[in-house]
């Protein structure tokens, strides 16, 4: 699941899922990352502008869930994906961040490779320290979900199950930096 509702608030308003990234939109590069990364189907959450996103941005074969509380923050992104995902069969859901590109698809396919049952808790790690992405087995998801608030998205959740997560080292594939500021889009090339 692709988180890619943000508005970029900090970014003068451009909506992260439209950042330029090696010629096209960052959202069309994350869902590559995800489908390389051994991901499908892949489901992506969209917010800020979700109209323009959808008409710029190749998404086909993905399922798309418009958030219309996307200015609320990444919970109630969350939140919108996670409900999307219900009914559905799947066993996990995989949460990858729109503004994460360094973040490739070898981090999530070893983020992936930890699931063991719909019980699971996965995170990548970067020389030890929680990050994305981060993989919630589907017996987990209610409790994601109702804890899942503002800009904190999941993270009171993965600190008050810290020792259930299996951490995954990432640290020697990705790099876990965000697009935020107008600094950070040195990132994008």
């Amino acid at each position: 699941m692709l988180l890619a509702a943000g508005g970029g608030r900090r970014l003068g308003g451009r909506p992260k899922a439209l950042l330029e990234h090696r010629g096209r939109p960052l959202v069309e590069h994350a869902l590559r990352v995800l489908r390389n990364g051994g991901c499908g189907p892949v489901h992506v959450v969209l917010g800020a502008a979700a109209e323009t996103v959808q008409a710029r941005a190749d998404l086909s074969g993905c399922m798309v869930t418009v958030n219309p509380q996307w200015p609320d923050g990444m919970g109630s992104s969350l939140r919108a994906g996670l409900g999307a995902l219900a009914g559905t069969g799947a066993d996990a859901a995989l949460v990858l961040l729109v503004d994460q590109p360094g973040i490739g698809a070898q981090a999530v396919a070893r983020v992936r490779s930890a699931y063991r049952s719909r019980l699971s808790l996965v995170a990548a790690s970067y020389d030890g320290e929680r990050g994305h992405p981060v993989l919630f087995g589907a017996d987990r998801w209610a409790d994601v979900a109702a804890g899942a608030v503002g800009d904190q998205g999941a993270r009171t959740y993965l600190r008050t199950h810290r020792d259930a997560i299996t951490l995954v080292e990432c640290s020697d594939v990705a790099e876990a930096y965000d697009i935020d500021t107008a600094e950070d889009l040195t990132h994008l090339e």
